[in-house]
């Protein structure tokens, strides 16, 4: 049943009033990949490549332009907008990807006001960021109320912790300095979602830079390098108001999906090590957590760490209507399709279905032993 709210909500801008007006928009006729060599061996600046998604095109499913960094050695990961499909009270007009190197600490402002070609138009440079956040490592980029685009910082100025918030100006792409007034007990930074109406945002941990750019040592786990929290602040008031530690259940929490249901109380969080998927919930005033899916590792012989390959969760996307989450398993190298959310509890969320892909115990050769 359509909510009264959603029917009379007037807006502009380049968003959506509710889920179900976003559901009901064409399809993109092109998405945005983050293409690296980082490991490669290949001396090349990374790529933003623009795949035709368009099935009456021609070129449907095909590369059709790569957009090339200036310098080597970025590391792309995530990327977003200027003006996000929430942001239905915006002036902006949504024609720029704000794309973090986490390994140089560069910005790269792309104009993709045409969708087929974009182009870099500006580079923040690692120094800036230093000057005026005190913060390196970007990752994650939202759009966010008040003109303003909010990028996760995973480390200080020397790759260490703690990270925070930079804050950039979502007009001119200027840096306006950190997000965050009160940290609270955070130190890890990784990803974050927002929910205006429960006036939350709320953040996960991966490690400090120095830990991991060299590689994984699972002695660091041990050592409390990684991270296993979550962290609930107050949107208004920029304040850590509640960390939550998510115990062995939930060591490496990286990506954190909101339910799209804009009065929802409600998310899932990916814990990549431990390989589960858990529901974190407001009950009481406060913030609790539970585990809903729980990926079994598995045997391969030769691995290094005791109890098998853990599927190790790297990416999280929840369907528009809020009832099927879709997931990879990285090492397992597979795509778990969907898992029935309809009500989200560890009892009734269920595999239905997955699609092979590669990776450490995979069946599938890759494309290359072919």
């Amino acid at each position: 049943m359509e909510r009264k709210i959603d029917r009379e909500h007037a807006h502009h801008g380049p968003g959506y009033a509710s889920p179900e007006e976003a559901r009901g928009q064409p399809p993109e006729d092109f998405v945005y990949v983050a293409c690296l060599y980082e490991g490669t061996g290949i001396n090349q600046p990374d790529f933003i490549a623009v795949v035709d998604t368009n099935p009456e095109s021609n070129t449907f499913s095909q590369i059709v332009h790569r957009t090339p960094m200036p310098n080597v050695g970025d590391e792309l990961h995530h990327f977003g907008w200027n003006a996000c499909s929430s942001a239905c009270h915006s002036g902006a007009t949504r024609d720029t990807l704000i794309v973090p190197g986490f390994r140089s600490s560069r910005l790269r402002i792309l104009d993709v006001s045409e969708p087929r070609a974009p182009r870099v138009t500006k580079v923040i440079e690692r120094e800036e960021l230093v000057e005026k956040t005190g913060y390196t490592g970007p990752h994650t980029v939202h759009c966010m109320p008040g003109d303003i685009v909010t990028v996760s910082m995973l480390g200080d100025a020397n790759g260490e912790a703690p990270g925070g918030f930079a804050v950039l100006d979502a007009r001119d792409f200027s840096v306006l300095g950190r997000w965050e007034e009160d940290k609270g007990a955070q130190e890890l930074m990784y990803d974050f979602w927002y929910q205006p109406r429960q006036n939350t945002l709320v953040s996960s941990e991966w490690a400090a830079p120095n830990t991991f750019k060299d590689g994984f040592n699972p002695a660091d786990v041990a050592a409390g390098k990684y991270g296993r929290r979550l962290h609930f602040w107050d949107l208004e008031r920029k304040s850590n108001v509640q960390t939550l530690d998510l115990g062995d259940e939930g060591i490496i929490p990286l990506e954190i999906r909101w339910q799209h249901d804009p009065d929802s109380a409600q998310g899932f969080i990916g814990a990549t090590l431990s390989s589960n998927v858990l529901r974190f919930h407001r009950d009481n005033g406060s913030w609790a957590s539970e585990k809903v899916i729980d990926v079994a590792n598995e045997e391969l012989g030769g691995w290094p760490l005791e109890g098998g390959v853990p599927g190790l969760i790297t990416d999280l996307v929840l369907s528009m209507d809020d009832r099927d989450l879709f997931f990879s398993n990285w090492l397992h190298g597979d795509l778990r399709i969907t898992m029935s959310l309809t009500r989200p509890t560890r009892s009734c969320a269920r595999r239905c279905g997955s699609a092979a892909c590669w990776g450490a115990t995979a069946v599938t050769p890759r494309p290359a032993d072919r």
